[in-house]
């Protein structure tokens, strides 16, 4: 029901151009024969007309406006409509370019359909001055974060910077795919299978990444420790090994191995290595390498320490004063007094 409805407000498609071809057939028909006069005379009276100041409305008026309405905002959805399917064939257009082209086009469209429809109908368009004053103090107060997601969304179009498919991390930290982008809003679809829809102003204001605006290159980070007494030389050359070795490692930027600190159990080396595409995921790569350098390691004798913590027990401290004993305690203290009480009986 509720699509019906839709495609009555705005109808598409085969469907757009059946209606309105037979409301026009209609009107048409019914003109020649002299009924729209008839149904004049009976609509137009004294009685189904209604006066506010000098402006006259009456049920013939009201109708008139009513097929207006529809037929000129009809016309408009089936030009919306067959410009979008011919921007859509344009393939070297840019998705983002076709949506903002085709956004622009409807709102322009929209408009010069309702200030046409309005004079036909018959309406003083310098009435609609208090209207716009009325929708201005309306969009200050009420409509101020819609319209901030349009102006926003249009922004982001014109400047391309969020596109379709693209891998991007919020500050809040929200990372995923963008499906789909609105006037309002643009959805995300998370690696979990979540749709999070963000407003378009809090891609504006607040800091966003965007892992593939410009290159879909990403760079993955390979911490390792391993034992002091290994060769050094020899673990960074197996290093390096194993992330070549892997096919989505790219050769340039080539891999590159640092020593990095020699710290408490541990002498800590990073390995850096890119891959080409981000999109098809980073932590894939990075598990593999590192399985791989844990079975060169093994082979070569290397070995990858845990935590040690060296313990010196002192005892028997010069100075040190015996415990207090707990009155009616038992152990050797207590037996000791125990003979000494015997020695002096």
């Amino acid at each position: 029901m509720k699509n019906f409805l839709l495609s009555i407000i705005k109808p598409s498609g085969l469907w757009a151009r059946i209606l309105v071809f037979a409301t026009l057939a209609g009107i048409v028909a019914a003109g020649f024969t002299g009924h729209f006069e008839l149904l004049r005379q009976y609509l137009d009276t004294d009685s189904l007309t209604y006066q506010v100041g000098d402006v006259r409305i009456s049920a013939y008026t009201v109708l008139r406006g009513i097929l207006v309405l529809a037929l000129v905002f009809w016309t408009a959805a089936i030009l919306s409509d067959l410009i979008e399917k011919r921007l859509a064939h344009l393939s070297r257009m840019r998705k983002t370019t076709r949506v903002l082209v085709t956004k622009v086009f409807q709102i322009a469209l929209y408009i010069l359909s309702g200030l046409v429809a309005l004079d036909l109908i018959g309406l003083d368009l310098t009435t609609l001055t208090v209207f716009g004053g009325a929708l201005g103090i309306g969009l200050g107060f009420g409509l101020q974060k819609v319209a901030s997601n349009f102006v926003s969304g249009l922004i982001l179009l014109f400047e391309r910077s969020v596109e379709e498919d693209d891998l991007i991390e919020l500050p809040d930290g929200t990372s995923g795919y963008v499906r789909r982008s609105s006037a309002r809003f643009i959805l995300i679809e998370t690696f979990d299978g979540k749709e999070v829809l963000v407003p378009n102003e809090d891609f504006i204001t607040n800091r966003v990444t965007n892992w593939t605006l410009s290159s879909s290159k990403a760079r993955v980070e390979v911490p390792v420790g391993v034992a002091y007494g290994s060769d050094l030389e020899k673990v960074h050359a197996l290093m390096l090994e194993a992330a070549r070795e892997h096919p989505r490692c790219l050769e340039d930027p080539e891999p590159v191995c640092f020593l990095r600190t020699f710290g408490d159990s541990s002498i800590n080396f990073l390995l850096y290595f890119w891959v080409g595409n981000i999109v098809d995921g980073r932590w894939g790569p990075q598990s593999e390498v590192m399985f791989a350098i844990w079975r060169k390691f093994r082979e070569n004798g290397i070995e990858i320490p845990f935590p040690q913590r060296d313990l010196h027990i002192r005892s028997g401290l010069p100075g040190r004063e015996e415990p207090l004993r707990e009155p009616g305690g038992t152990g050797e203290p207590d037996e000791a007094s125990g003979s000494d009480e015997a020695s002096d009986a």
